[in-house]
């Protein structure tokens, strides 16, 4: 017999799925309500969106505050020229889409209309690193990595909806441009936990540590901390330093966490190629300090598209794969240690 009921539309979360661990606190749209509260206060707060408001959060503010919104459709290099001219007559715009579209495609805008002139506009690029399932059209593994070099442009990669919240006064009050990896729906709430501040261009220690620094960015300061603690159970002493500004980096807080006889792991969600790790190695090298530094970063490939669970065990980003990099390493210790660089930085699997 053949069933006349309507069937079931199957749909796909792998888009904009989170990054949150199943029963863990976390807030609801971070930035878009951050915003929302600072426009109440600065009449000068405008918001863009290249046809993906509901998909960046930016519908909170759109929906409150709809003659200071611009729906500018899917024209990322048209929004970032926009952009700028708003912030040339006073503006203070906040842009958003994806961080594949910012960088990629709308990079020279960014920079010749936006940095060169030095003018506060900020970007906001949702699904950073690998934080959605849809595969290497979307996943902005070296968005990091584009930006860094671009002169004037400060960079934030924020762990969490505290640093979000945080951060995004802090992004309007900068006098240039600013580049923030956004996490958006629903985002872990961690930071407030550990007697936290944002402060722009500043790292934050989050816990001290005698035997493991982990130097740590973005959603992987939350996994850094979970690491920490599952190590503490096997009398591992494991500190974690926080740094949700790239750029400019914290250098001499870097330089304070790492020259000790401690095991430094530096943990982000971004290719291993021109991020976090490549940023502390450089600061490091170029105060003639000799620490070995091991990464856990993204592999420099392009990624699988999938469940995100499953991808952040595969490419080694889950607090199970930081557990079994720290525990290998100091299995090591006594032993003849390899380059950080001539190994696969991250395990294939968990």
């Amino acid at each position: 017999m053949t069933s006349t009921a309507p069937r079931k539309k199957l749909t796909t979360s792998a888009m904009i799925a989170s990054f949150a661990d199943p029963g863990q606190r976390t807030t609801s749209a971070p930035f878009g309500h951050a915003l929302n509260r600072l426009a109440e206060e600065r009449p000068e707060i405008v918001g863009l969106s290249a046809d993906l408001a509901k998909y960046t959060d930016m519908h909170v503010f759109r929906d409150a505050h709809p003659d200071r919104f611009f729906q500018m459709g899917m024209a990322e290099q048209v929004m970032l020229g926009a952009a700028a001219g708003m912030a040339e007559v006073g503006l203070v715009p906040f842009a958003s889409t994806y961080s594949v579209f910012a960088t990629r495609r709308a990079y020279d805008f960014l920079c010749l209309d936006i940095a060169e002139p030095g003018l506060n506009v900020n970007v906001v690029g949702a699904l950073p690193g690998l934080t959605t399932g849809y595969g290497p059209s979307h996943q902005a593994t070296e968005d990091l990595a584009i930006l860094r070099g671009c002169p004037n442009l400060t960079i934030v990669d924020p762990c969490d909806s505290v640093d979000i919240e945080q951060a995004v006064p802090a992004l309007a009050a900068a006098p240039g441009p600013t580049y923030l990896r956004l996490l958006r729906g629903a985002v872990p709430t961690v930071l407030d936990e550990y007697d936290y501040r944002f402060e722009l261009g500043k790292a934050a220690e989050l816990r001290t540590g005698r035997d493991v620094v982990l130097i740590s960015t973005g959603l992987m300061t939350m996994r850094a901390l979970q690491a920490a603690e599952r190590l503490a159970a096997d009398h591992v002493d494991v500190a974690v330093l926080h740094v949700p500004t790239i750029k400019p980096l914290d250098t001499a807080a870097i330089l304070r966490a790492a020259r000790t006889d401690r095991l430094v792991v530096t943990c982000e969600n971004h290719s291993v190629i021109g991020g976090l790790a490549e940023s502390v190695a450089s600061t490091l090298a170029f105060a003639g300090a000799g620490t070995r530094v091991v990464p856990i970063a993204l592999p420099d490939e392009f990624l699988a598209a999938g469940a995100l669970p499953t991808l952040h065990d595969r490419y080694g980003l889950s607090t199970d794969a930081i557990v079994a990099k720290v525990r290998a390493e100091l299995g090591r210790t006594g032993e003849e240690q390899p380059s950080a660089w001539a190994a696969d930085p991250v395990p294939a699997t968990a």
